[in-house]
């Protein structure tokens, strides 16, 4: 008899990858000493609470395009912007800025309130740099990436185009399977709840590219999860493309973004040429 899935296994990164450890301290290392060695501005406020800040980092050759919202994951609850400031390493080689994003995390808030959080995020990011936006985010930050490319920005009176493009990596966009897991004693969604937060399920975003980016050595529910955004998406008249990186695992996936001529560094320049 087949058993049934073991949701908690495939959705339990850190069980999958015993390293874990080792590799989020290099992130926090790597990323004390770009912001070091770089111009930025930190700790820029988008609202009243002390996580509603992001980290703006210049290029010195602005080419004056979309800026990158980046946006980190850890499961809506742990991690913050200072575990990947050196992500916005690559892409400054091609004079793209990025913004680092932090923000409220489960269970003090709910997913609905973290979701409101990006939104806010992009909305001052585009008001205060008067560009378009191509969102970008890991695991949890993917799920808010593909938020904030299906949002409707013009009905917020906004540029139907604020977030013109997105990428998510090991992004989360059917947030049903997760009610099952030890994962929800944090975030505390009920099935309306997820349905809600599930931007899978939304109308699908019209004339926005978006790229579903997933580790080949991460769980089957993860690879599905970006193949099956891809797919809708795609079926619905917005193409989405669905990549998987070899020998990458969930916490290994995103080292590229860091490297000027990564495949994910590449996207993202790929991206903001095209918008």
């Amino acid at each position: 008899m087949t058993q049934p899935l073991d949701l908690d296994a495939e959705y339990n990164n850190r069980a999958r990858v015993p390293e874990f450890a080792d590799i989020v301290a290099r992130w926090k290392a790597d990323a004390d000493a770009y912001r070091q060695s770089v111009h930025g501005e930190t700790n820029v406020a988008y609202g009243d609470d002390p996580r509603q800040t992001y980290d703006l980092f210049h290029t010195k050759d602005d080419q004056g395009g979309p800026v990158v919202a980046f946006i980190h994951g850890g499961y809506w609850r742990s991690l913050d912007k200072e575990h990947f400031s050196h992500l916005a390493r690559g892409l400054a080689v091609h004079g793209i800025p990025v913004a680092m994003a932090e923000y409220r995390l489960c269970p003090t808030v709910t997913m609905a309130e973290i979701i409101t959080d990006a939104v806010q995020f992009a909305l001052h990011l585009h008001e205060r740099t008067g560009r378009r936006i191509i969102a970008c985010g890991h695991s949890a930050g993917g799920h808010l990436a593909a938020c904030l490319a299906a949002a409707d920005w013009g009905a917020q009176d906004m540029p139907d185009d604020l977030v013109c493009a997105g990428l998510g990596v090991s992004g989360l966009y059917d947030l049903r399977p997760l009610i099952a897991t030890e994962i929800n004693t944090s975030l505390g969604l009920d099935d309306a709840q997820a349905r809600e937060a599930s931007p899978l399920l939304w109308p699908t975003p019209q004339g926005r590219r978006f790229e579903a980016w997933v580790g080949a050595l991460e769980s089957a529910e993860f690879r599905r999860q970006s193949a099956s955004l891809a797919a809708c998406w795609t079926g619905a008249g917005a193409p989405t493309l669905y990549h998987e990186i070899a020998g990458a695992n969930h916490f290994t996936v995103i080292d590229s973004l860091g490297q000027p001529t990564g495949a994910l560094t590449m996207a993202l320049v790929d991206l903001a040429r095209a918008a």
